[in-house]
């Protein structure tokens, strides 16, 4: 994988994948996303890593979604299905995984999240879908109810706007939240109070819940890819990114 876009190392069967594009808020750029792909694989492949960590590197964002920029110069439109990884969907990872959230996690980044099956988050932490505000979709985020109340997750939605680490625990969101400062520490125990269990009990135990899961969340998404496809394929989805880039705010059309 490339060094640059992504860290990954091994700490007592624990494996830490650190998105490194501090400068750009961890955006999910085309090298960070190839590199998230072999990272996962990697980590499925070694018997010897029994927890994998996901986490941005500085203090400022976890991820802070997909590279606009990037977005507004190739005028993506429907994101392919493997554009990003996206755990139980277009990557499989039977190990726990945890979500260490250190900063903003917005729109690609909440996915990120949202995808682990843990996560414990820094006291500054923020989460967003921000798709509304950009004119982008968020068919992933069809799991959103069965992980927090509809209402709740009908809000985050629908404004755009940001809830902090302290909503994101008492709506269940997130399992734990931590000074910024113990967050590394705090994720890399937690991680090992799992490590040490027997490891079949540990992979029955994440199957079965999501054995529970999947017989709604694999319908609900396939609706939410068919519903946002036309929002993917307009001109507001254009005139967003395109407005991010130049610093200006978007002039929205409906259509």
């Amino acid at each position: 994988m490339t060094a640059q876009a992504l860290a990954y190392e091994i700490v007592n069967e624990v494996v830490w994948i650190t998105i490194n594009r501090p400068e750009a808020r961890n955006a999910l750029n085309s090298e960070v996303r190839s590199a998230l792909f072999e990272a996962f694989d990697t980590f499925n492949a070694d018997r010897n890593a029994k927890v994998l960590v996901l986490t941005g590197a500085g203090d400022t964002a976890f991820c802070a979604g997909g590279d606009l920029k990037e977005m507004a110069d190739t005028e993506l439109t429907v994101p392919p299905s493997g554009f990003v990884p996206h755990l139980g969907r277009n990557v499989k990872v039977d190990k726990p995984t945890i979500a260490a959230v250190n900063g903003v996690a917005y729109a690609g980044g909440f996915l990120l999240a949202q995808m682990c099956d843990l996560v414990v988050a820094a006291e500054h932490a923020r989460f967003a879908v921000t798709e509304v505000k950009v004119g982008r979709g968020a068919p992933w985020a069809a799991p959103l109810p069965w992980l927090i109340p509809p209402r709740v997750a009908l809000q985050i939605l629908l404004t755009g706007e940001p809830i902090d680490a302290a909503r994101a625990y008492q709506i269940g969101l997130v399992n734990e939240v931590v000074p910024a400062g113990e967050l590394r520490e705090a994720t890399q125990l937690f991680a090992e109070r799992i490590a040490a269990n027997a490891p079949l009990s540990v992979l029955a135990a994440k199957a079965t819940i999501y054995a529970a899961a999947d017989r709604g969340w694999h319908d609900a998404l396939d609706e939410a890819d068919r519903i946002w496809e036309p929002v993917y394929l307009s001109e507001d989805a254009q005139e967003g990114p395109r407005a991010f880039r130049e610093k200006r705010k978007p002039v929205w059309r409906g259509r």
